[in-house]
């Protein structure tokens, strides 16, 4: 089937499958001219952001389990499913980075990020019916954004690696 460059364009929005398959065909024909460029390099920049987007996604959950970890823990949270949480997040980490070795060295540059995420996550999880009694405890009324070190606490090493359980 062969598609001019307006229709190519349009087809981007319609039907990306078929979009890519055209635009495939035509570079391993070497018929440049007719590529999409403007989406095609648009989509390969996206496809380098979604693997950082993924890695700064884990290190926020390890980020908020190691938080809730030194911080929240009591008798009647003694933290079991953070450790869980923890290990599986390094898990995939650790295939990203296997995968995309240039990622680790991008993903610690994101490491604040990844905090300002977590501590997203923490205030929404005090406002959890079940955590109510550790708001009490803590905090006495909904915690903010600001009720939590501005700065990230830990290093990429200690997201990789530090374990405070053992």
């Amino acid at each position: 089937m062969k598609i001019k460059t307006q229709s190519l364009k349009e087809l981007y929005e319609k039907d990306f499958y078929l979009w890519v398959q055209e635009n495939l065909r035509l570079l391993k024909n070497k018929e440049y001219d007719l590529v999409d460029w403007e989406n095609l390099l648009e989509e390969i920049e996206d496809m380098g952001q979604r693997y950082l987007d993924s890695a700064v996604s884990f290190m926020a959950v390890i980020l908020e389990h190691l938080y809730k970890w030194e911080n929240f823990r009591d008798r009647e949270y003694v933290g079991h499913s953070w450790i869980k949480s923890i290990n599986n997040a390094r898990n995939e980490l650790d295939v990203i980075f296997e995968r995309h070795p240039s990622i680790r060295k991008k993903s610690a540059e994101e490491l604040p990020t990844a905090w300002r995420i977590a501590v997203k996550r923490l205030v929404r999880w005090f406002k959890e019916d079940e955590n109510h009694n550790l708001l009490k405890k803590y905090f006495g009324r909904f915690p903010t954004e600001k009720d939590f070190p501005q700065e990230c606490p830990y290093t990429f090493q200690q997201v990789m690696e530090y374990e405070p359980w053992v």
